[in-house]
């Protein structure tokens, strides 16, 4: 503390120093009237009285950051008329008045009451003023007057940026600028040294420097590798008072990161690539992979590999995987182990982008061997040419030869081949194959006019089951065509010619032409022949003419035809087509005799036209067709009058009872039930006296039955009873003569197991005995045990 007030009162001193030194430099006066001066005179004759200096003050000046115990005297104001009697009072206003400058109101003494920082504020503007203590009357006018803050070193250098971050090509010269760094002194740069900064490097020697004035850093160390060492921290301080002892000083960190460049050529790691690929593999796929290592980065670091040589340039190629940058080997071509099974290629890697700086490095490439084995492959059966055409004659007996398909196995093992015919693709079976050597036969005639070419496919497989290969092929089977099929004529043909009189001249026109249709091929169709048969050949009527265009005439020989004599001619044609052997069919040929007017025109071909003219007029033959249509509506009508009158055989009404269905809701209570129903209700009360009436015709007198053939129904055997209604019904004269159906609700007697019925088991039930039916087998088991378990029952109880 001892030391610091030492400094403060040496502080205050030399403040006190340089305020005498430089009072007579920058004096400062306050020019105000006074009562002591001269008088001059003015214009028209006005005095005018000149001020006189009534007080006069320095320019102040303070230290900043003064930490001592007193206030620190910054000046003293006095005033000319100041006798020192206390009269006077002296008044401080402005920038920091009463706050850090206080003024002594007697002496005119000024002090700063608080510690000053230039860097905050350089300088303060006061007015200061003379007054009467009593009255406040200013005694002398206000004079304004500055105090500036003088500065120390009290500031270290501060740099823009903590940490800064350049970059610099590697292989750089010595000297390159890599990054400028700047600080900043906050004292006051027109005062001394404390302002003046000197840069200088703490950390990255001997590999960069620092410029002491401008902070620019420079290189120091030549190739400087990045692949040795990419990154570097330097320090740079920054120190004040021109860099002797005792300037304040900062620092900051520099990273700098050397950028890459091309100066290394691409290296493959090993001399040989050892590879191997099946001769089953497909064309484009990968057989491996090679990479040469480059130790650049981004695009310097980019390598494209080719092929250069080697005996499977043809058969492979290399493309770049420029995410991986290794040199991926592709099957280009099928390979074939059975051909060869082994294939060198010489790779070569180079790099995309050569920097011309480091071109003196060397080639930036190499080369290496790759060693392709290949592999064998169970490989499905080929067939020696990729499809087969065959031919075969049309209705060639089953049996016949069609052609050979031949296959074999490319693998050293030469397994034999079993050959097959698709299914799907021959449907109708026209063929079959030899498993053994592939011959194909035909199983069935063929027709070329049904289908010209049949299309097939074989498969070839191994025999043995270990061997799932198969391959398959196309077979193309076109029919040849034979001269199997006669010419026809193209259309259904039809002449027609006019009746005239045999006076009247030919006509050259032909009555018709006729063309010609063959189902055969063109080699076996036309050219056509026409002809009449040779038994017809000198026909009177009719004659053909070959045009020898496929197609002929027909004409007439005479004239004079009639169609009173004949209206119609069939006309018989030969035609021959041109195929070996030829073939011909004889087709008829329609000619009709018409009626023609003056110009030839047809105007009817019908025959009852000349009828009409022999015999009757269209109204006679209307008034016939009338009388005949009257008569036939008086039969109807007397037709239907008898068959009213006729009374009906049968009587059809609704009464008839036995049309009517009578339905009974009453349902019977099984083998047990005596009592819900009794059958005598169902007996025909006229029955049991031996008379049925019937009801079917209506009876003209009464019949009687005779007494002798009266039935027992409770007695009589059921053929009795039939033969006595058979009887009856014969001796009824009402009977009508036709049969009827008589029906009878009567059950025989007479069986050993008697009737099984509920009806009549009313009164009989109690007495009868079931224990046979334990001797009537597995069928009347049920019923056994349904009966006889009553007695047991009983017996046990």
């Amino acid at each position: 503390m001892k030391e610091n007030y030492c400094l403060q009162a040496a502080l205050v001193c030399l403040s006190i120093l340089c305020h005498s030194q430089t009072s007579a430099l920058e004096r400062r006066s306050h020019l105000h009237p006074s009562f002591h001066g001269h008088h001059e005179k003015g214009k028209e004759g006005q005095v005018l009285q000149r001020s006189k200096r009534g007080w006069v003050w320095n320019q102040f000046f303070v230290i900043e950051e003064y930490t001592g115990p007193d206030p620190v005297l910054v000046g003293r104001l006095h005033s000319d008329i100041d006798s020192g009697d206390g009269n006077i009072k002296y008044i401080l206003s402005g920038e920091g008045a009463g706050t850090i400058f206080v003024i002594d109101d007697k002496s005119g003494n000024i002090h700063a009451t608080k510690t000053l920082d230039r860097e905050e504020r350089a300088q303060y503007t006061l007015m200061a003023q003379a007054v009467d203590r009593d009255t406040n009357r200013p005694l002398e006018p206000p004079s304004e007057f500055i105090v500036k803050v003088q500065d120390i070193n009290d500031n270290p250098p501060e740099f823009l940026h903590e940490t800064y971050h350049a970059n610099v090509p590697e292989r750089s010269n010595v000297g390159t600028s890599v990054i400028q760094v700047t600080a900043s002194d906050a004292d006051d740069p027109t005062y001394g040294n404390s302002a003046k900064l000197v840069y200088s490097i703490l950390e990255g020697q001997p590999y960069f420097s620092v410029e002491a004035q401008t902070g620019i850093i420079r290189t120091a160390l030549p190739n400087m590798d990045r692949e040795a060492k990419e990154e570097y921290h330097v320090v740079i301080q920054a120190k004040d008072m021109g860099g002797h002892m005792g300037g304040l000083s900062g620092t900051t960190k520099v990273t700098i990161t050397l950028t890459d460049v091309n100066d290394n050529p691409p290296k493959f790691p090993q001399s040989v690539y050892q590879m191997s690929v099946s001769e089953a593999a497909v064309p484009g796929e990968e057989v491996g992979r090679v990479k040469a290592k480059d130790p650049d980065i981004g695009e310097n670091g980019l390598v494209t590999y080719n092929i250069v040589d080697g005996d499977g340039m043809e058969l492979f190629e290399i493309t770049t995987d420029y995410e991986t940058q290794e040199g991926v080997v592709k099957l280009k071509k099928p390979v074939d182990f059975e051909t060869k099974r082994a294939y060198s290629l010489k790779v070569e890697a180079a790099n995309v982008h050569i920097d011309p700086k480091f071109i003196s490095n060397g080639p930036f490439k190499d080369t290496v061997t790759v060693k392709i084995a290949v592999e064998d492959a169970d490989e499905p059966p080929m067939f020696l040419a990729p499809s087969y055409i065959h031919e075969v004659q049309e209705n060639a007996a089953a049996g016949t030869v069609v052609g050979r398909v031949h296959a074999k196995d490319p693998d050293a093992a030469n397994s034999p081949i079993r050959y097959s015919i698709d299914r799907h693709t021959d449907l109708d079976r026209f063929f079959t194959i030899n498993p053994e050597d592939g011959f194909i036969k035909t199983t069935k005639p063929l027709d070329r006019e049904e289908t010209s070419w049949l299309n097939i496919s074989v498969f070839a497989t191994f025999i043995y089951y270990n061997r799932h290969q198969e391959a398959k092929v196309p077979v193309a089977i076109r029919v040849l065509d034979v001269n199997d099929n006669a010419p026809k004529f193209a259309a259904p043909y039809e002449g027609f010619i006019c009746e005239s009189d045999q006076t009247k001249p030919l006509s050259n026109q032909p009555i018709v032409t006729i063309s010609a249709d063959d189902k055969d091929d063109t080699a076996n169709g036309p050219r056509f022949i026409f002809s009449l048969p040779p038994d017809i050949i000198h026909n009177p009527n009719f004659t053909v003419r070959d045009n020898r265009d496929n197609t002929a005439g027909v004409y007439a020989r005479r004239g004079g035809f009639s169609r009173q004599k004949q209206d119609l001619y069939l006309l018989p044609i030969v035609i021959s087509d041109g195929g070996i052997p030829p073939m011909s069919s004889t087709n008829t040929l329609t000619i009709k005799v018409c009626g023609c007017d003056v110009n030839g025109a047809l105007l009817s071909c019908n025959a009852e036209a000349y009828i009409l003219n022999a015999g009757l007029s269209t109204g006679a033959l209307i008034a016939i067709l009338a009388c005949i249509v009257i008569l036939l509506v008086i039969v109807v009508l007397f037709v239907t009058l008898r068959r009213q009158k006729k009374e009906p055989l049968i009587v059809f009404e609704e009464e008839d009872v036995r049309e009517n269905i009578i339905t009974y809701d009453d349902e019977g209570g099984g083998e047990e039930d005596t009592e819900a129903f009794d059958i005598a209700t169902l007996q025909n009360p006229d029955g049991i006296n031996g008379f049925i009436p019937r009801k079917d015709i209506k009876p003209e007198y009464q019949y009687m039955p005779r007494p002798g053939l009266r039935p027992a129904p409770n007695s009589v055997d059921v053929d009795d009873f039939i033969n006595t209604r058979i009887q009856e019904a014969d001796n009824d004269p009402t009977a009508p003569p036709y049969d009827s159906i008589q029906i009878y609700g009567y059950e025989g007697r007479g069986s050993v197991a008697g009737s099984l019925s509920s009806l009549e088991s009313a009164t009989t039930d109690s007495d009868l005995d079931y224990d046979y039916l334990q001797n009537w087998g597995p069928r009347f088991k049920k019923l056994a045990d349904l009966y006889g378990s009553k007695d047991t029952f009983d017996d046990d109880s």
